[in-house]
């Protein structure tokens, strides 16, 4: 989430510092700098170890009375205009049911929320599902929902760097990223520490597929670079990350990508290489392709990175070649035109006039790939405002979520389907989509309304449905209330994942308010499922 914290804790640290609805026409080069040339930035981490078993670690209780205000996006280069792919109506009720629900990290589960938003997300491995928030984690059982790890409530984020030393340690700073590696059967679990400079991405990887065993745990560092909104993929080749970079903190910089090297970090090396570029003040919000499914992009295939221009989506290639850092390459973006849209303003709630963040500044995680029919899939959504008539024959603005499906072969990608989901009057927003084995989509969101506290919804289409179209919703959690007095934060992000096990369930968390209040969030976390996949 962008942002700095209102209060936070000083700590010392002294180390080296690393250096510094159809196919749209063929795509362009991006008319933000035609054809830029990117350098590798190489760096090592500052500190490596390797912690004992999560298990026998005593949970750090989160601390209190933390707030956060946002750092936002000043250069997104996008004109608005009528958006032609709204979806106005609905199929059939969305042909994927629920299965498992529990209640996640937040009041809900006894953890005392210190912080907004919860930046809620979370993935599914063999036997566990992990969820991380603003700004502590639990591991779950996923078969029973019961809650692993800690008994209760949650363990602080830098509880997984107990023992490391340096801010990794000290900090719990938030924004995480947790995912699990399907080919390999490994967490990943990162968060930055940036309660001063050199400002440090912390990332863990498990040793086996246990969330609660051990942990290879690296930092790296950003000078003074501020590392904000992290996103994180993984690749065969890579854990594949973007970040938006605020100079001294403070002044947007523009997007950074990063390749870090999976096999060495796995094997739990030393120093495994960090290979970065930096684009420029034109770029944020990037997001980094994150594999789905079984079957891997064909060898030696580039990781995506998306974000959206103006009326447009900017695709880069990211090839880190570890034998030889200095030959890595980044190049794009290519220009993929999409139908017209108008980013959404903020989001109303009944039974107050407080308003929530669309974020429509950015797209929304993950950006999930997967190999399919022979093609390459890329998915992902966005926040768009959308004109609507009342019963009154009134015009009004609603929140709708934009959602793309991506198909290409070789690297070379168009539009094969987009659509805007607005089947009514009603706000949604703070979307996360996947895919299953067979090619059923799955889109999880908030929804929320002058007369509707925010709750929590998701619809879906099969292979064969109208491109463009989503099969009419369901709802997963209605909350009981809704969040006042001047917080206007929702999200960061929320999370769908997919199954490793069966590649057709997928889960997803978000949050909601069981009553009116200020930060007193809870989350959810529920899985779907498509009858046609087995």
């Amino acid at each position: 989430m962008t942002r700095f914290r209102q209060t936070i804790t000083l700590a010392t640290f002294v180390a080296a510092v690393a250096s510094i609805a159809s196919f749209t026409p063929a795509p362009t080069v991006a008319a933000q700098g035609a054809n830029p040339v990117y350098r590798p930035e190489i760096s090592y981490p500052l500190m490596h170890d390797v912690s004992r078993p999560l298990r026998l670690v005593a949970p750090i209780p989160p601390r209190m009375g933390r707030f956060e205000k946002p750092l936002r996006l000043p250069n997104i280069h996008h004109v608005n205009g009528t958006d032609t792919a709204v979806q106005t109506s609905s199929g059939p009720q969305v042909a994927a049911t629920a299965g498992v629900g529990m209640e996640g990290v937040g009041l809900g589960n006894g953890y005392g929320v210190n912080a907004a938003p919860p930046d809620t997300n979370g993935s599914v491995g063999a036997t566990q599902y992990v969820q991380w928030v603003n700004e502590g984690f639990a591991i779950f059982n996923k078969t029973t929902g019961a809650q692993v790890y800690p008994a209760t409530g949650a363990a602080a984020g830098n509880t997984l760097f107990a023992g490391f030393g340096g801010p990794c340690e000290t900090s719990n700073d938030g924004d995480p990223i947790v995912l699990y590696d399907k080919a390999a059967g490994r967490w990943i679990m990162t968060q930055f520490a940036v309660s001063s400079a050199p400002y440090l991405q912390c990332i863990a990887v498990s040793q086996t597929s246990d969330a609660t065993g051990a942990w290879n745990r690296y930092s790296y560092s950003f000078g003074t670079g501020f590392n904000d909104y992290p996103k994180f993929g993984v690749w065969p080749d890579a854990y594949y990350a973007s970040y938006n970079i605020f100079a001294n903190g403070s002044s947007f910089a523009g997007a950074k990508a990063c390749a870090y090297n999976r096999t060495a970090m796995m094997a739990g090396a030393a120093a495994p290489t960090q290979v970065c570029f930096a684009t420029s003040t034109a770029y944020g919000g990037l997001l980094p392709s994150d594999l789905d499914g079984p079957t891997p992009p064909a060898a030696g295939s580039p990781n995506y990175f998306l974000n959206f221009g103006s009326n447009s989506l900017n695709l880069w290639k990211f090839h880190v070649d570890w034998s030889n850092t200095a030959n890595s390459t980044f190049t794009g973006p290519v220009s993929l035109p999409v139908a017209s849209f108008t980013t959404a303003n903020n989001v109303p709630q009944a039974g107050t006039t407080q308003r929530l963040d669309s974020l429509s500044d950015r797209l929304m995680y993950r950006l999930a790939y997967r190999n399919i029919g022979g093609h390459d899939t890329l998915l992902v959504n966005h926040s768009v405002a959308v004109v609507t008539l009342s019963t009154r024959n009134r015009k009004s603005t609603i929140a709708a979520v934009r959602w793309y499906e991506l198909r290409g072969t070789s690297g070379n990608f168009s539009v094969y389907q987009q659509g805007t989901f607005a089947p009514d009057s009603n706000h949604r927003w703070m979307g996360s989509i996947a895919m299953d084995k067979v090619g059923n989509i799955a889109l999880g969101y908030s929804k929320s309304s002058n007369a509707m506290n925010p709750a929590i919804f998701y619809t879906g289409r099969a292979p064969g449905d109208a491109l463009g179209t989503m099969q009419a919703e369901a709802q997963l959690k209605q909350g009981a209330g809704s969040q006042t007095t001047g917080l206007s934060r929702w999200g960061d992000y929320s999370s769908l994942s997919v199954d490793p096990v069966d590649d057709c369930t997928m889960w997803y968390t978000t949050e909601y308010i069981a009553a009116n209040g200020t930060f007193n969030w809870h989350t959810a976390i529920n899985s779907i499922k498509f009858p046609t996949c087995n």
